[in-house]
């Protein structure tokens, strides 16, 4: 698996959501960038993203993720 197709994917389904992806095989670092994620409480911002990813994680062609998230303009001031 690749960074890119994962990246492509997750933004595929979360509308008005950017996604860094850095890793390749089965680990990745995502640095997530939604207004939307980012209100949420950690745990809900994880379940959204483990919703879409789980059927990877089960099937073994993702092992490890870890996640970060940023509202716009934290991502803005950060880069």
């Amino acid at each position: 698996m690749q960074a890119l197709e994962v990246k492509r994917f997750l933004e595929g389904k979360l509308p008005e959501t950017t996604v860094e992806v850095e890793g390749e095989g089965c680990n990745f670092q995502l640095n997530v960038i939604s207004d939307e994620l980012a209100a949420l409480s950690p745990v809900k911002r994880q379940q959204q993203i483990y919703a879409h990813l789980n059927p990877w994680i089960t099937d073994g062609s993702i092992h490890a993720v870890t996640m970060k998230f940023f509202s716009r303009a934290a991502w803005a001031e950060r880069t």
